[in-house]
């Protein structure tokens, strides 16, 4: 994330023109959109190196997401706003990534994920009056996207409200503390709480062992990641806390792995 200081952007993304998952060229019912279902408060963050798939979806501009401890949410708006990175935002939307699994799949996965129809409802959930047959590509882009990394969430946003007094705090409590590495099973010996299993995910039916790189901050709550592993990024690491760490009787931030077992799908 870039920590310099940030002038309020103009945050132009062309999700405008985004379709169907699946092609549908059906024009949109012309009914109003239900109440946004999803809703998360975090620091936001700007991303200028945009991928290719990026710039198809917003235009060009850079990639806007919104943090919440370890978790970190792909932000699409549907009009522009006006967003200053590093402060602290309350969205409203549509988690892409939640809702699909909210629909459920009465095949588990097996016929791929995400489904054309479950996508297809899910951007009628966010933007119900959205036409279909704007941005087929884009839209095209966005399901790869979903199927290739299917942890990194995608948020649909429609309310974008800033919290001042939130990011003010966020700052101030921004700190450096020295970093050690502790064994993984000697962490895991003093971990309080946090699953060792859980059900697979759709897209990952088979299921499996992952061993994820974390740091723990200061307080005992894991605070960053340091893998893409999508297991790992699936994990819900806002249920692991230890004791805070110290040192010397100072306190410090912790480098360990820690493994999380995701049971296959039956």
């Amino acid at each position: 994330m870039n920590r310099k200081p940030c002038l309020p952007w103009l945050v132009v993304l062309a999700v405008a023109g985004l379709s169907g998952c699946g092609g549908d060229k059906k024009a949109a019912t012309g009914k109003t959109a239900a109440p946004a279902p999803h809703q998360i408060t975090g620091k936001l963050e700007a991303n200028s190196a945009t991928t290719g798939a990026d710039s198809a979806l917003n235009a060009g501009g850079d990639s806007l997401f919104i943090r919440n401890g370890v978790k970190r949410y792909r932000l699409f708006v549907k009009t522009p706003v006006e967003a200053t990175p590093g402060l602290v935002y309350t969205v409203e939307g549509v988690e892409a990534q939640k809702a699909i699994e909210e629909i459920g799949d009465p095949d588990k996965g097996k016929k791929g994920y995400p489904l054309a129809s479950s996508c297809q409802r899910v951007i009628r959930m966010a933007w119900g009056s959205q036409s279909m047959d704007l941005a087929d590509g884009q839209a095209s882009v966005l399901r790869a996207q979903v199927n290739r990394y299917p942890a990194r969430t995608i948020f649909l946003v429609t309310k974008l409200t800033p919290a001042p007094d939130e990011g003010k705090k966020a700052a101030e409590e921004e700190k450096e503390f020295p970093s050690i590495s502790v064994p993984a099973e000697k962490q895991a010996g003093v971990k309080i709480a946090g699953p060792t299993s859980q059900p697979a995910p759709f897209w990952a039916p088979e299921g499996g062992l992952a061993k994820c790189k974390v740091i723990i901050d200061e307080k005992g709550v894991i605070s960053e990641l340091e893998t893409g592993a999508q297991l790992c990024e699936a994990v819900p690491w806002g249920e692991f806390k230890y004791p805070p760490p110290v040192q010397g009787g100072k306190p410090v931030r912790v480098k360990t792995e820690v493994s999380v077992q995701f049971e296959a799908r039956k």
